[in-house]
Protein backbone atom coordinates (compact mmCIF):
# COMPACT_ATOMS: atom_id res chain seq x y z
CA UNK A 1 0.00 0.00 0.00
CA UNK A 2 1.45 3.39 -0.98
CA UNK A 3 1.89 6.25 1.47
CA UNK A 4 -0.83 8.21 -0.37
CA UNK A 5 -3.24 5.29 -0.09
CA UNK A 6 -2.52 4.72 3.57
CA UNK A 7 -3.12 8.42 4.32
CA UNK A 8 -6.55 8.07 2.71
CA UNK A 9 -7.48 4.97 4.72
CA UNK A 10 -9.12 6.72 7.72
CA UNK A 11 -10.99 9.23 5.58
CA UNK A 12 -14.28 7.50 5.11
CA UNK A 13 -15.80 5.34 7.78
CA UNK A 14 -18.80 5.67 5.47
CA UNK A 15 -17.75 4.67 1.95
CA UNK A 16 -20.48 6.94 0.58
CA UNK A 17 -18.84 10.06 2.04
CA UNK A 18 -16.38 10.23 -0.88
CA UNK A 19 -17.87 9.14 -4.17
CA UNK A 20 -17.48 9.36 -7.89
CA UNK A 21 -19.98 10.90 -10.28
CA UNK A 22 -20.06 9.94 -13.95
CA UNK A 23 -16.47 8.71 -13.80
CA UNK A 24 -15.12 11.74 -11.90
CA UNK A 25 -13.51 10.67 -8.63
CA UNK A 26 -12.56 13.19 -5.90
CA UNK A 27 -8.78 13.54 -5.56
CA UNK A 28 -7.73 14.11 -1.97
CA UNK A 29 -4.29 15.20 -0.83
CA UNK A 30 -2.29 13.69 2.02
CA UNK A 31 -3.81 13.50 5.51
CA UNK A 32 -7.25 14.84 4.49
CA UNK A 33 -10.11 14.24 6.91
CA UNK A 34 -13.69 13.89 5.64
CA UNK A 35 -16.28 13.22 8.31
CA UNK A 36 -18.40 10.13 7.53
CA UNK A 37 -21.58 12.27 7.53
CA UNK A 38 -20.21 14.64 4.87
CA UNK A 39 -20.44 14.13 1.10
CA UNK A 40 -17.61 14.91 -1.34
CA UNK A 41 -18.43 13.91 -4.88
CA UNK A 42 -17.39 14.36 -8.49
CA UNK A 43 -14.72 16.67 -9.88
CA UNK A 44 -13.19 17.77 -6.57
CA UNK A 45 -9.48 18.19 -5.82
CA UNK A 46 -8.38 18.95 -2.25
CA UNK A 47 -4.87 19.79 -1.07
CA UNK A 48 -2.99 18.29 1.85
CA UNK A 49 -4.25 18.56 5.45
CA UNK A 50 -7.77 19.73 4.59
CA UNK A 51 -10.73 18.93 6.81
CA UNK A 52 -14.40 18.50 5.95
CA UNK A 53 -16.64 18.46 9.01
CA UNK A 54 -20.04 16.85 9.73
CA UNK A 55 -22.99 17.32 7.36
CA UNK A 56 -20.99 19.27 4.78
CA UNK A 57 -21.63 18.84 1.05
CA UNK A 58 -18.92 19.47 -1.56
CA UNK A 59 -20.61 18.69 -4.87
CA UNK A 60 -18.53 18.84 -8.06
CA UNK A 61 -21.14 17.28 -10.32
CA UNK A 62 -21.46 19.83 -13.16
CA UNK A 63 -18.17 21.76 -12.87
CA UNK A 64 -14.91 21.53 -10.95
CA UNK A 65 -14.09 22.36 -7.34
CA UNK A 66 -10.48 23.03 -6.32
CA UNK A 67 -9.49 23.47 -2.68
CA UNK A 68 -5.97 24.34 -1.52
CA UNK A 69 -3.98 22.98 1.42
CA UNK A 70 -4.92 23.32 5.09
CA UNK A 71 -8.43 24.51 4.31
CA UNK A 72 -11.20 23.66 6.77
CA UNK A 73 -14.86 23.38 5.75
CA UNK A 74 -17.01 23.54 8.86
CA UNK A 75 -20.21 21.71 9.74
CA UNK A 76 -23.25 22.08 7.50
CA UNK A 77 -21.53 24.05 4.75
CA UNK A 78 -22.49 23.67 1.09
CA UNK A 79 -19.90 24.07 -1.69
CA UNK A 80 -21.23 23.90 -5.25
CA UNK A 81 -20.69 25.31 -8.73
CA UNK A 82 -22.57 26.90 -11.64
CA UNK A 83 -22.84 24.71 -14.70
CA UNK A 84 -22.01 25.85 -18.23
CA UNK A 85 -25.17 26.44 -20.24
CA UNK A 86 -26.97 28.84 -22.59
CA UNK A 87 -27.20 31.58 -19.95
CA UNK A 88 -23.61 31.17 -18.75
CA UNK A 89 -21.43 29.55 -21.45
CA UNK A 90 -18.39 28.91 -19.21
CA UNK A 91 -20.18 28.31 -15.94
CA UNK A 92 -18.41 29.09 -12.68
CA UNK A 93 -16.14 26.56 -10.98
CA UNK A 94 -15.46 26.89 -7.26
CA UNK A 95 -11.85 27.67 -6.36
CA UNK A 96 -10.55 28.03 -2.80
CA UNK A 97 -6.96 28.80 -1.81
CA UNK A 98 -4.70 27.69 1.06
CA UNK A 99 -5.24 28.28 4.79
CA UNK A 100 -8.93 29.12 4.41
CA UNK A 101 -11.37 28.61 7.28
CA UNK A 102 -14.97 28.26 6.12
CA UNK A 103 -17.36 28.76 9.03
CA UNK A 104 -20.35 26.62 9.94
CA UNK A 105 -23.25 26.62 7.46
CA UNK A 106 -21.49 28.76 4.88
CA UNK A 107 -22.59 28.50 1.25
CA UNK A 108 -19.99 29.01 -1.48
CA UNK A 109 -21.40 28.82 -4.99
CA UNK A 110 -19.33 29.12 -8.17
CA UNK A 111 -16.97 31.71 -6.67
CA UNK A 112 -13.24 32.23 -6.16
CA UNK A 113 -11.81 32.45 -2.65
CA UNK A 114 -8.15 33.40 -2.25
CA UNK A 115 -5.71 32.21 0.41
CA UNK A 116 -5.77 33.12 4.10
CA UNK A 117 -9.48 33.92 4.23
CA UNK A 118 -11.99 33.52 7.04
CA UNK A 119 -15.53 32.99 5.73
CA UNK A 120 -17.81 33.65 8.70
CA UNK A 121 -20.58 31.33 9.83
CA UNK A 122 -23.71 31.45 7.69
CA UNK A 123 -22.06 33.53 4.97
CA UNK A 124 -23.10 33.18 1.33
CA UNK A 125 -20.68 33.88 -1.53
CA UNK A 126 -22.42 33.79 -4.89
CA UNK A 127 -21.60 33.03 -8.53
CA UNK A 128 -18.64 34.81 -10.06
CA UNK A 129 -17.69 36.62 -6.85
CA UNK A 130 -13.96 36.95 -6.16
CA UNK A 131 -12.61 37.11 -2.61
CA UNK A 132 -8.94 38.07 -2.75
CA UNK A 133 -6.28 36.97 -0.21
CA UNK A 134 -6.17 37.99 3.47
CA UNK A 135 -9.85 38.78 4.05
CA UNK A 136 -12.31 38.29 6.88
CA UNK A 137 -15.98 38.04 5.91
CA UNK A 138 -18.17 38.51 8.98
CA UNK A 139 -20.79 35.95 9.99
CA UNK A 140 -24.08 36.06 8.10
CA UNK A 141 -22.73 38.17 5.24
CA UNK A 142 -23.81 37.98 1.59
CA UNK A 143 -21.29 38.48 -1.21
CA UNK A 144 -23.42 39.18 -4.32
CA UNK A 145 -22.77 37.63 -7.73
CA UNK A 146 -19.75 39.07 -9.54
CA UNK A 147 -18.53 41.24 -6.63
CA UNK A 148 -14.79 41.44 -5.90
CA UNK A 149 -13.54 41.88 -2.33
CA UNK A 150 -10.17 43.64 -2.11
CA UNK A 151 -7.36 41.95 -0.15
CA UNK A 152 -6.58 42.98 3.42
CA UNK A 153 -10.01 44.09 4.65
CA UNK A 154 -12.88 43.12 6.92
CA UNK A 155 -16.24 42.83 5.14
CA UNK A 156 -19.68 42.49 6.75
CA UNK A 157 -23.35 42.81 5.85
CA UNK A 158 -26.07 41.67 3.45
CA UNK A 159 -24.93 42.76 0.92
CA UNK A 160 -21.36 42.86 2.15
CA UNK A 161 -19.56 46.20 2.64
CA UNK A 162 -15.88 46.93 3.22
CA UNK A 163 -15.49 48.08 6.83
CA UNK A 164 -11.78 48.55 7.60
CA UNK A 165 -8.24 47.31 6.99
CA UNK A 166 -7.24 44.21 8.92
CA UNK A 167 -4.83 44.59 11.82
CA UNK A 168 -1.51 42.76 11.99
CA UNK A 169 -2.98 40.53 14.70
CA UNK A 170 -5.92 39.64 12.46
CA UNK A 171 -3.59 38.91 9.54
CA UNK A 172 -1.64 36.45 11.70
CA UNK A 173 -4.89 34.71 12.70
CA UNK A 174 -5.36 32.99 9.31
CA UNK A 175 -2.42 30.61 9.56
CA UNK A 176 -3.02 30.10 13.29
CA UNK A 177 -6.62 28.96 12.83
CA UNK A 178 -5.73 26.85 9.78
CA UNK A 179 -3.00 25.14 11.81
CA UNK A 180 -5.39 24.61 14.71
CA UNK A 181 -7.83 22.75 12.45
CA UNK A 182 -4.99 20.66 11.04
CA UNK A 183 -4.24 19.50 14.60
CA UNK A 184 -7.90 18.84 15.33
CA UNK A 185 -8.50 16.81 12.16
CA UNK A 186 -5.39 14.76 12.96
CA UNK A 187 -7.03 13.84 16.28
CA UNK A 188 -10.24 12.87 14.48
CA UNK A 189 -8.29 10.72 12.00
CA UNK A 190 -6.90 8.67 14.91
CA UNK A 191 -10.46 7.89 16.02
CA UNK A 192 -10.87 5.77 12.85
CA UNK A 193 -14.64 6.18 12.67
Amino acid sequence: MSEQSSSKQPLSGNKNAIRSFQGMEPQLGERVFVDPSAVVLGDVVMGDDCSVWPLTVIRGDMHRIRIGARTSVQDGSVLHITHAGPFNPDGFPLTIGDDVTIGHQAMLHGCTIGSRVLVGMGTMVMDGAVVEDDIIIGAGSLVPPGKTLEAGYLYVGRPVEQKRKLTEKELSFFTYTAGNYVKLKDQHITEDY
